[in-house]
């Protein structure tokens, strides 16, 4: 038995979900002719009171368009310091964007409304004109921490005061909204727009979704198109977005759960230093500073156990739709045992 937490990104699809692929009516979706994309579209639009949506076959891509529609070159986005965007899409809002990030000193990769005031730019010409805030929820880096929603309205009325816009990049704000009880409409009232992945917790094989008003989202096809993210029958994939947002949401609050055990029984082990808080499905840990995380790493490997060591004796493990029970009984019985 292979016990695989390194991400929830290595799922695969159910037998419901591949029916549901394998029966799915398709087109050709550059011609806008793929029915079942356009359902997909639509529902998530509707769920989050936009008026556009636009499938992706990344989050990464998403996010990026996102930006591009936000900003210009020479501008600035304003973030945390652990954002996705800054840390993991490979400079792609300089590359892509020619803008620069403005980051903040937040708490577990999320930042307050006051924060924001202070680092928009001053309106001098000298200075690169801030033109966009971003948030991501849950925050990856921060090991699945999610936001207080009456900070995001506080930081949402900084944006609307001073003309700014306001992405959220959602990758796993499905895990979020079951954790704090929060819907899709309140999140869609509070962004101008939102990336959303199928292909984490929902265990959809691709894609990510932007939605966002028919103003801002105008260009969000042609720019898709700049960055070779047009495809052609791709209803298949968006036949396992609709499975899952019908299947695989509620069912989310157990990887939580089983977070939340396997992070109780690492507290209890003499060779761990901390374990962060634990509000979703990431467990991030840090072990002594007399363990060798490259040795720990191989013990777990060696009893079939795959996790990610993020460097300076910090591990990551992320629980998923694939990490059954008995695989969870067996790591956790494994770990009491090193």
């Amino acid at each position: 038995m292979i016990i695989d937490l390194r991400s929830d990104t290595v799922t695969k699809p159910s037998k419901g979900m591949l029916d549901a692929m394998m029966s799915a009516q398709v087109g050709d979706d550059v011609f806008r002719e793929d029915a079942t994309m356009n359902a997909l579209e639509e529902r998530l639009a509707k769920m989050f009171g936009k008026e556009k949506a636009l499938f992706f076959p990344s989050g990464s891509m998403a996010n990026q368009v996102a930006i591009k529609l936000h900003t210009n070159p020479g501008e600035q986005v304003i973030c945390d310091k652990y954002a996705h965007i800054y840390n993991y899409e490979v400079g792609g809002v300089a590359f892509h964007s020619g803008a620069s990030c403005k980051l903040l000193d937040g708490n577990r990769g999320m930042f307050t409304a006051e924060q924001v005031k202070e680092a928009i730019s001053p309106s001098e010409y000298y200075y690169s004109q801030t033109s966009l805030v971003e948030v991501e929820n849950t925050t990856n880096k921060g090991g699945g921490a999610c936001w207080n929603f009456a900070e995001i309205e506080k930081i949402k009325a900084v944006c609307k005061t001073n003309d700014l816009g306001f992405h959220l990049d959602g990758a796993r704000l499905w895990n979020a909204m079951v954790a704090k009880n929060e819907s899709t409409m309140q999140y869609g009232n509070a962004f101008d727009t939102i990336s959303v992945c199928l292909s984490k917790g929902l265990g959809c094989p691709v894609g990510s979704v932007l939605v966002g008003g028919e103003e801002i989202m105008k260009k969000s096809l042609s720019l898709r198109k700049l960055f070779g993210g047009n495809m052609r029958q791709v209803g298949y994939l968006a036949a396992a977005g609709l499975y899952a947002l019908d299947h695989n949401v509620e069912r989310l609050a157990d990887d939580h759960r089983k977070a939340k055990e396997i992070g109780a029984v690492l507290s209890q082990l003499s060779f761990i230093k901390k374990v962060e808080p634990i509000e979703t499905n990431i467990i991030i840990f840090e072990l002594n500073d007399d363990v060798n995380e490259s040795n720990f790493l191989k013990q777990l490997l060696e009893k079939n156990i795959h996790i990610i060591g993020m460097g300076s004796n910090k591990l990551r493990m992320v629980t998923h739709l694939d990490y059954t029970d008995q695989m969870h009984d067996k790591l956790l019985t494994e770990l009491k045992t090193i």
